[in-house]
């Protein structure tokens, strides 16, 4: 699902990556740990096609990312890739179920095929009663289980998170951490996730460690 060779990033001076390789597996959990200042999210970001890296080949669902243009790179990113960060981002002045259309609209798909799969979505968090409420309405777990189902609306080759439940009490973030699994299981879907948190680091499938711009 994702081959990255050899990529490498800095900002002036500072070499941030410093020739990190990485391959992962379709339907693969993959954490990423490590210090501050490791590298983590600019990876991340790189992977995310967010940034652009300085040198390396980055392939994601077999198409060449790093040669695309800026507006089919885009484009890509709207279909492919899903993101989740720490704090939601959700649209205060939209519902929950609105939020999760979203990129399926800006996508160009029909608005019922977009609001039924919506809905799907936000059933399969355990949402259904929600599906009104704006943002304001819903509790920190809520709003984050919107925003992973935001994510995969248009079914991402590959869903990335950043420190998805380091903003959440323990209860709420032992229900974020369950939801990746069966997002893995019930969907197939393919996600690197960037954590602190020992305890969903060692749940996946495989932990990777970064210190000073490498994979150890």
């Amino acid at each position: 699902m994702i081959k990255a060779i050899d990529i490498h990033k800095s900002f002036g001076t500072l070499e941030v990556l410093k020739g990190v390789s990485l391959s992962v597996k379709p339907s693969e959990v993959v954490s990423i740990v490590g210090p501050s200042g490791a590298g983590k999210t600019t990876l991340l970001q790189i992977l995310g096609t967010l940034s652009k890296m300085d040198s390396g080949s980055l392939l994601i669902n077999g198409e060449q990312v790093s040669s695309l243009s800026d507006n089919a790179l885009s484009d890509f990113r709207n279909r492919r890739i899903g993101f989740v960060f720490q704090f939601h981002h959700l649209l205060p002045e939209f519902t929950a179920l609105e939020n999760v259309m979203m990129p399926a609209l800006i996508a160009g798909r029909p608005k019922a095929e977009a609001e039924t799969h919506a809905t799907e979505l936000l059933k399969m968090m355990n949402l259904a009663e929600r599906l009104t409420h704006k943002p304001s309405a819903l509790s920190g777990g809520e709003q984050q289980r919107v925003a992973i189902a935001r994510a995969i609306i248009n079914r991402p080759a590959l869903l990335l998170a950043d420190e998805p439940s380091g903003n959440l009490d323990s209860r709420n973030r032992e229900e974020i951490h369950s939801l990746f699994f069966r997002l893995r299981d019930e969907l197939g879907q393919t996600t690197i996730i960037v954590t602190h948190d020992d305890s969903l680091a060692s749940m996946a499938d495989r932990k990777i460690s970064m210190r000073d711009g490498i994979i150890l």
